[in-house]
């Protein structure tokens, strides 16, 4: 039976509850500001070491020595998952893949950004075995390059693996199965490849990646973004070359064009801009965190359901590590008549999850176009989907906190024998004393969890209040009925931190 994590305790949900109390009294008392005023600062304007930023923005080897790094990590983890000990709490490749790796990219994207897709090994694999490059253009790669499906040119095909990953991970128990990881890991490597080898340019990154556009989409939320240093520089460029690329230099991947880029949902942060721009004017820039979502990104449906679904995963998510989870899901399997895996129950359970999420915004903001018959739905649904994105962040981080700081203290013993030569499971003892070998204390973890609840809520409720404003012409009590949305979901999601949570492994 799995440890169990201390839920929050009780004085934190106040502090949440009373916070939320009063950012909801001011978002329907004062009228928003008609724009935020989204130009940032430019790292490589700082004094004294901006030259560094420009520097290290247009030189390979730094990202290569990155790129080579994680891809031995990744290398190590197909070995031990392969070869290694079937106990996944003394193999590499379950400890590193879930309690580090899976936690670390969603919490790196309030420092770096979509930066982890500069040094995804899929991507690097695909490319050595494809084109026998990483970033300069080769006369005669081994692809067909086709134009993609227009059905599949949308986040769609993305949402749909990334609902099967989670599938595979809490239903089917990848994370408990080294073997199953490593076997996960080298079919997102043939997904890449063959995609490389079919469509032009990088289709699996746009439009196929579950992890690489959900860093897309979350990214809309991050302080830093790969941005022009000067943009009249990028208006008065009549080559492109950030688009089309150079003679050494391969095209943009992701078919984005630096000057006119107003979101980073597409952007892979490959380096290809970087250093093909003749004028060495892109580099990392700092700017007002969300300001993509609340007011820059352009709604599309696509993008749209992808929020909705990434908000109802991470509820999910929590959802199955309730200690009462494994009996309901068993009540439940006797009832339909389902039995052994009981893989049929926990399917029907998590598209009923899913469906809930998606059934409640889709009905306040059905409450909303009642009030405002004027805009077609299609048009508020999508307005609105961005709010989705800082209460399914946030508690995304949240809840991944208590696994990264909980979860990591047996990694010493882990890094020292990968393969679990000779090991045994943890006993109830050593499994205890992982738990209380934190990397900080209690409390901070309450606090950082409480602090991220009140941070995703109230960039929600500036979400909704610029976006109404601006697109929908509403205000203040017009747009009650999505503000009770994000308070109910900010709620839920507080109920979910209050509970006892099941360790991964």
């Amino acid at each position: 039976m799995n440890m169990m994590h201390p839920g929050l305790g009780l004085e934190w949900a106040f502090v949440v509850l009373g916070a939320m109390a009063i950012i909801f009294g001011f978002a329907v008392i004062r009228v928003p500001v008609v724009a935020l005023g989204s130009r940032g600062f430019s790292l490589a304007r700082l004094p004294g070491i901006g030259g560094l930023f420009r520097y290290l923005s247009a030189q390979t080897y730094v990202l290569l020595f990155f790129k080579l790094l994680i891809l031995g990590l990744f290398v190590l983890i197909i070995f031990a998952g392969l070869f290694g000990t079937p106990i996944a709490e003394r193999n590499f490749s379950t400890v590193l893949t879930w309690n580090l790796w899976w936690t670390g990219v969603i919490i790196s994207i309030w420092l770096f950004g979509t930066s982890w897709c500069a040094i995804c090994p899929w991507d690097l694999l695909a490319n050595w075995m494809v084109r026998g490059r990483v970033w300069r253009r080769t006369k005669r790669p081994l692809q067909l390059n086709l134009t993609v499906p227009v059905v599949f040119r949308n986040l769609v095909p993305a949402l749909l693996l990334l609902i099967f990953l989670t599938w595979l991970e809490l239903g089917v128990g990848v994370t408990d199965d080294p073997y199953a990881t490593a076997s996960l890991a080298l079919l997102m490597i043939v997904l890449a490849t063959v995609s490389l080898v079919l469509y032009k340019d990088k289709a699996f990154c746009r439009y196929f990646c579950p992890i690489g556009r959900t860093i897309g989409v979350y990214s809309q939320l991050a302080p830093i973004a790969i941005r022009p240093i000067a943009k009249e520089t990028c208006a008065d460029c009549s080559t492109l070359d950030c688009y089309h690329g150079t003679e050494l230099i391969a095209p943009c991947p992701t078919r984005l064009v630096m000057g006119r880029l107003q979101e980073s949902t597409y952007c892979i942060s490959c380096g290809n801009c970087t250093q093909s721009c003749p004028s060495n004017n892109i580099s990392w820039q700092l700017r007002s965190p969300s300001v993509e979502a609340i007011q820059d990104a352009r709604p599309h449906l696509d993008e749209a359901c992808f929020m909705v679904g990434l908000l109802g995963l991470t509820s999910f998510h929590g959802i199955t590590m309730l200690p009462d989870w494994q009996q309901l899901v068993s009540q439940l399997g006797r009832n339909i008549g389902d039995s052994g895996s009981l893989i049929t129950t926990f399917t029907l359970m998590m598209a009923m999850v899913l469906l809930a999420v998606c059934a409640c915004f889709a009905l306040f903001t059905g409450w909303f176009r009642l009030a405002n018959p004027r805009f077609g739905y299609r048009q508020i649904f999508s307005g609105f989907a961005f709010a989705c994105l800082p209460i399914a962040f946030c508690y995304h981080v949240a809840h991944n906190l208590n696994h990264l700081v909980r979860e990591s203290g047996g990694l010493q013993q882990v890094m020292s024998n990968p393969l679990g030569v000779g090991s045994q499971p943890l006993s109830s003892v050593e499994r205890h004393q992982r738990a209380m070998e934190m990397l900080v204390s209690a409390e901070v973890i309450s606090f950082c969890q409480a602090g991220l609840l009140v941070l995703g809520f109230w960039l929600s409720i500036q979400v909704v209040r610029h976006r109404g404003f601006r697109i929908f012409e509403a205000r203040n009590w017009q747009l009650l009925p999505v503000f009770i949305w994000c308070a109910l979901m900010t709620m839920g999601n507080l109920w979910l931190l209050f509970q006892p949570m099941a360790m991964r492994m």
